[in-house]
């Protein structure tokens, strides 16, 4: 609509600036030079900024019905009024433009971005191989009907929740899950629709597909989560409801006693709750420059004022607690006069030619300790079980223990309990094996951030209790919990359950994440933070907050920075209050004309600003 388009316009910066200039000119040619001109140039202000206010006013007024009909564009508008029916137009523009300038901070503190969800529906196949009497066809996904019998190559995005008929394979599904590590699927296997099928071809019957797959769920939780957010009611706008009331009763009151018009005009002027006005938005634009200093970006007013109720932080584990790297964490040889270095050798060399990230991992570990590689003859890969050469004429394999058993290798159970306890830590094991029985075993972890411990005791000391919350498998969950210092655990969980999980009880919780299945609960949660550097950008933009340095120590300044954020805003109020009240006093009296009113209103403007602007050198590590 053009009304829209034209206030828009108007509320713009550009325009803005033009307010700004104009009453300058005003003060400076008019009140300071003593010249008059044919039209004077705070006009332009009182249009440009005023008219904006006076258009909210007038739909609060439409809108809503009993004490809803007070706001405070009301209030500046009945101010304006009043000073342009005195003469004094100059009055008029400057409380348009300071509310013009608290809006326009206000509005850039909470612009959110929503490319995140673009990413979201990039991750949607778009096509999928059924299989039929005729053959193979492509089809659409929202074609798929359970019970359709689904191919899945190598490399491709699975298109349908499912279960595996056919076929062992490896695959990615943290985009659902989270899970660090990725999980050998066979017959029987449940798979989700938009994770990724790494080595062998599989063919799946479908369970749900469209709108009933995982992954059109998660893009509905962060659509719904999204709405349910609003942001921080303004306390000024609150107050209005009961300012507005007291302005009029007391400007009427004192020209029925005094008879005198000047003195109401200024009392409406110095009432106008621009301090109040700017107090929120200045401080938190100044937190919000201190913290993107610091590696912290902040993206509403309201996340940061949120951050310093927070009584729970809840923290997904891969890429957040940990660095969500897998590495190789023990190497346990199990045969006479075979060593550590020996062992993973023979594993490097079989795990060379291994496209599968624990082979990888393998392979690293020994580069980095500058262990020779056998060349090998013979590579055999099983995919989702594991993989077999012959290295200096041997046959060795590496795998699980369902991938030597059906090798022929004999394994017993005391050779299979000396690694139980890499198990219950939630480690990952190869084992490795000849013909005669096991050789050993290398186990990989992800590796626990070394700042994680220290950021979750201070946390603690803070009023803020750690929480884990992670899809991974429940011993992998407690043991890294354990490491720094968690004692409340939920493992296995898919992203509406941890959904679920932050909905309970009344505390206010912070969800701390990296990863696309974690966007749900990042937008669910009161606040959400990702860790930017390595983080999904669909988890960086679901968020409200982002750790640039992935440092969880940050976390600990931000909490530290919202509390005093909150407390200098208070402290602008009450200042604003007194200065207010003060000025309110003077003016009954008689001792304010509406221009000395003015300046003094900008006195008080100016000193909620500078108080502000301390926030962005203070110290808070």
């Amino acid at each position: 609509m053009l009304e829209k388009k034209i206030i828009r316009f108007l509320k713009s910066l550009p325009m803005t600036c033009v307010s700004g200039i104009l009453l300058v000119v005003s003060f400076v040619v008019i009140k300071v030079m003593g010249k008059e001109l044919p039209i004077d140039p705070a006009w332009g202000a009182v249009l440009i900024s005023g008219v904006p206010l006076t258009h909210a006013a007038l739909l609060r007024l439409a809108g809503q019905k009993g004490i809803g009909i007070f706001s405070v564009p009301l209030l500046i508008t009945i101010a304006m009024i009043a000073s342009i029916s005195t003469g004094n137009c100059f009055a008029a523009g400057e409380v348009a433009f300071i509310m013009a300038i608290g809006g326009y901070l206000e509005k850039r503190t909470e612009k959110r971005a929503e490319a995140g969800l673009k990413n979201l529906l990039s991750l949607t196949p778009t096509q999928c191989r059924k299989i039929g009497v005729g053959g193979e066809e492509l089809i659409s996904p929202a074609d798929a009907r359970p019970g359709d019998r689904i191919r899945v190559l190598p490399g491709e995005s699975i298109p349908v929740d499912g279960t595996i008929l056919s076929g062992e394979t490896t695959i990615d599904q943290s985009v659902v899950t989270g899970e660090s590590l990725p999980a050998d699927k066979g017959p029987g296997d449940a798979v989700y629709c938009g994770t990724i099928n790494r080595f062998g071809a599989v063919d799946i019957e479908t369970t749900s597909a469209g709108e009933d797959s995982s992954l059109q769920k998660l893009i509905r939780l962060v659509r719904e989560s999204d709405k349910k957010k609003a942001p921080i009611q303004r306390l000024a706008d609150r107050w209005a409801s009961w300012l507005i009331p007291a302005a009029l009763g007391i400007a009427v009151l004192t020209y029925l006693i005094t008879g005198d018009m000047n003195r109401s005009v200024t009392i409406l002027v110095v009432f106008c709750p621009c301090a109040l006005v700017l107090a929120t938005p200045t401080a938190i634009v100044a937190a919000i420059g201190q913290a993107a200093k610091h590696g912290v970006i902040i993206k509403s007013g309201a996340a940061l004022e949120m951050v310093d109720r927070v009584a729970k932080v809840a923290f997904d584990k891969t890429g957040t607690l940990t660095c969500g790297r897998l590495q190789v964490s023990d190497v346990r040889p199990n045969a006479p006069g075979l060593d550590e270095n020996r062992l993973l050798s023979l594993a490097a060399s079989v795990e060379a030619k291994s496209e599968h990230p624990l082979g990888k991992a393998v392979c690293e570990k020994a580069a980095a300790l500058g262990l020779a590689v056998s060349p090998i003859e013979n590579f055999r890969m099983r995919a989702g079980r594991g993989v077999s050469a012959e290295v200096d004429g041997k046959m060795i394999l590496c795998g699980t223990k369902e991938f030597l058993a059906e090798s022929g290798v004999p394994l017993t159970d005391g050779v299979l309990r000396q690694f139980e306890s890499l198990r219950e830590e939630g480690k990952a094991l190869v084992l490795i094996a000849d013909a005669q029985g096991c050789l050993g075993a290398v186990a990989l972890s992800d590796t626990v951030r070394p700042e994680a411990r220290d950021a979750v005791a201070r946390l603690k000391e803070l009023g803020a209790a750690p929480v884990l919350l992670t899809g991974d498998h429940r011993l992998t969950a407690e043991y890294f919990a354990k490491q720094v210092g968690i004692d409340e655990v939920h493992a296995e969980l898919l992203p509406e359950e941890k959904v679920n999980l932050l909905k309970e009880g009344d505390a206010k919780v912070c969800m701390v994440g990296d990863g696309v299945n974690d966007a749900p609960a990042l937008k669910a949660a009161d606040v959400g933070a990702a860790m930017g550097s390595f983080g999904s950008d669909i988890a960086i933009e679901a968020a409200d907050v982002a750790l640039m340095t992935d440092d969880l120590s940050r976390l600990v300044y931000l909490k530290r920075l919202a509390r005093s954020t909150v407390k200098t805003i208070h402290g602008e109020f009450i200042y604003a209050i007194v200065f207010n009240a003060t000025m309110i006093t003077l003016s009954i009296l008689g001792f304010l004309t509406p221009t000395i009113g003015v300046l003094l209103h900008n006195l008080s403007s100016c000193g909620v600003v500078l108080f502000a602007a301390l926030l962005y050198n203070r110290k808070f590590d």
